[in-house]
């Protein structure tokens, strides 16, 4: 039987897979993707916890689905999404690096002209699926400075 870690989510519990990032160190395996039940609960749990903001944004991939689902719980029609790299249709890109233990390399942050703007000004509130070593929470944080976002609530949860 493999190993695992019993996690509970504001009163839901997951059995999560421990995978070695060394022979001295493992890590519960999290993935939010394909549980609806949990990124619901999660996200109402969340948003009562989070104090007001204006817009909402995270690195692009996991976590996504709980930054959707606060936006729709919130009524907010609008949230962002980091890149993890340059596309097309953005304009005057504005990237950091962000160098995480969940990713086997550093990684780039994107957002566009259009992003920036949402945020100029703006109460930030930064959403993500795990906390592992701050990397990424600390790469978007610097992205919302570079544009003039306001960090509103950091580290608070």
């Amino acid at each position: 039987m493999d190993k695992c870690y019993t996690i509970d989510i504001a009163g839901l519990k997951r059995d999560l897979p421990l995978c070695p990032l060394n022979e001295n160190l493992y890590i519960g395996a999290y993935i939010m993707f394909g549980d609806v039940e949990i990124t619901k609960h999660s996200a109402k749990k969340l948003l009562e916890l989070a104090p007001e903001f204006d817009v909402l944004i995270t690195a692009e991939c996991k976590g996504i689905p709980l930054l959707y689902e606060m936006a729709r719980q919130s009524g907010n029609n609008y949230y962002i999404v980091a890149r993890k790299g340059p596309k097309l249709y953005m304009k005057n890109v504005i990237t950091t690096q962000v160098d995480s233990i969940t990713t086997d390399h550093v990684q780039t942050l994107c957002i566009g002209e259009s992003e920036a703007e949402a945020m100029r000004g703006k109460r930030v509130l930064i959403v993500d699926d795990v906390i592992s070593t701050g990397e990424s929470l600390a790469a978007l944080e610097l992205l919302i400075n570079q544009v003039g976002g306001i960090l509103w609530a950091k580290w608070r949860f």
